[in-house]
């Protein structure tokens, strides 16, 4: 299985050399597809068609092969055999490269050739439409931004390294032009995607850029594993078993139920937390623990720790045990510890299935710990259909204002009260 990372943004915005060391770092394989529609531009030049000729270039396409190889670490680009690498970046390819790469039936074969590239590789791949077209389902999209201005000055300097004479203004002009031509053109235009994460560079240097895009990759890899669970003194038998039972139910759960995950965002990228849900089922339940960005430590009733698989399960993704109806004052320093380790703490008020439908009393547990330590709630609506789950993450509820280590029964009602409204709210997205 592929693991795609998408990187799209503006001409000059620094996409290659970005893409080419984080791929290095991580060893992730570069594909620049920008490389592809300059080929192919180049090749429209020598043959001398107008961009009008669309059905020439069109048919060129099938004419033409394109090869990317490597010669002692640098990167060669052969157009029919020949090296073109400094050719694809002279100015009179830079003027023509948009208005070819515009034309629908061109746009619609290199992102066929694009994905062909990608099958079965842990790709990162730069462009103006990865992420909303070559690859809508890519694991991370990126938006990489920066002003025209700084673009240019960039550009400006890429071109004097590489012996390209060009003025500053004519840079800037077409790089104005070209962010016109790819944001308005009919097919594929130049756009962020809904779930990227826009990155402005304008202020920083390429290291600031390459390291803030590795965290993100590393991050989403993590929020993807079972590692996240992973404690120091786990045997090497623990963490097997855990990442096998983690890689079946979570492909299980993907193919049997397609888990759509909404307001990921809203879960805190650092710090403790408490996340609250409907308890639909024990079968729907595991959803929120597999497919959270962060780990989460649910609480669950003792009596489930009757059953030894489920009592395995349980020690294994670090469940806590809670006796119901009674101070359990162990399963009280249990969370505690978790928000003072700064990890998800996860409660289910309703305290049994299907609670908000049969009416039953809500419990004020989760208030009372949020109330106690000053964490943000992180309301959550479980909505299961034919086939299909959905997950729907709300914004955090901060009470902290309340906080006291013997939170007031009015208190603990009125949060406990607006958090279920929250979660009941999601449940009907």
């Amino acid at each position: 299985m592929s693991f795609i990372v998408a990187i799209d943004g503006p001409a000059g915005a620094g996409k290659g050399t970005i893409t080419k060391l984080v791929g290095k770092k991580l060893n992730l394989v570069n594909i620049d597809t920008g490389i592809t529609y300059r080929c192919l531009t180049l090749a429209v030049i020598e043959k001398g068609y107008s961009v009008d000729e669309k059905e020439k270039i069109v048919k060129l396409l099938d004419e033409i092969k394109i090869q990317i190889k490597r010669n002692n670490g640098e990167e060669k680009v052969f157009l029919n055999n020949v090296d073109v690498t400094k050719e694809i970046r002279m100015q009179k390819v830079n003027e023509f490269v948009s208005q070819v790469s515009v034309i629908p039936e061109v746009r619609y074969k290199m992102a066929e050739f694009q994905r062909k590239m990608a099958v079965g590789k842990n790709v990162i791949m730069e462009g103006r439409d990865i992420g909303t077209n070559v690859f809508p389902n890519a694991n991370i999209k990126i938006y990489l931004d920066a002003t025209p201005e700084e673009r240019a000055k960039r550009r400006m300097l890429q071109n004097e390294e590489k012996g390209i004479k060009t003025s500053y203004d004519e840079i800037l002009e077409n790089i104005i032009f070209r962010d016109n031509t790819d944001k308005t053109r009919k097919v594929s235009p130049l756009k962020m995607a809904e779930d990227a994460i826009y990155i402005d560079s304008t202020n920083m240097s390429i290291e600031q850029v390459v390291e803030k895009i590795i965290k993100i990759i590393e991050d989403v890899k993590l929020a993807n594993s079972s590692k996240k669970f992973d404690k120091p003194g786990d045997s090497w038998w623990k963490k097997t078993q855990r990442r096998v039972i983690w890689f079946l139910f979570r492909n299980f759960y993907k193919i049997v139920y397609r888990i759509e995950v909404n307001g990921e965002e809203n879960i805190p990228k650092e710090g403790a937390f408490i996340i609250c849900g409907n308890h639909v089922d024990f079968v729907k339940v595991p959803v929120i623990v597999l497919f959270c960005p962060r780990k989460v430590n649910f609480i669950a009733k003792a009596e489930l720790f009757k059953n030894p698989i489920l009592n395995w399960l349980g020690n294994l993704f670090d469940v806590i045990s809670v006796k119901r109806g009674k101070q359990d004052v162990d399963s009280m320093k249990r969370s505690l510890k978790v928000l003072a380790n700064n990890e998800g703490l996860g409660l289910f008020p309703e305290g049994t299935r299907h609670g908000l439908e049969k009416g039953v009393k809500v419990k004020n547990g989760a208030a009372f710990m949020a109330l106690r330590t000053g964490k943000k709630i992180v309301p959550v609506g479980v909505k299961v259909g034919r086939n299909k789950i959905v997950i729907n993450y709300g914004k955090p509820l901060d009470y902290s204002e309340y906080k006291s280590k013997n939170p007031e029964k009015e208190v603990l009602e009125k949060v406990t009260t607006e958090m279920m409204n929250n979660i009941v709210e999601l449940t009907k997205i």
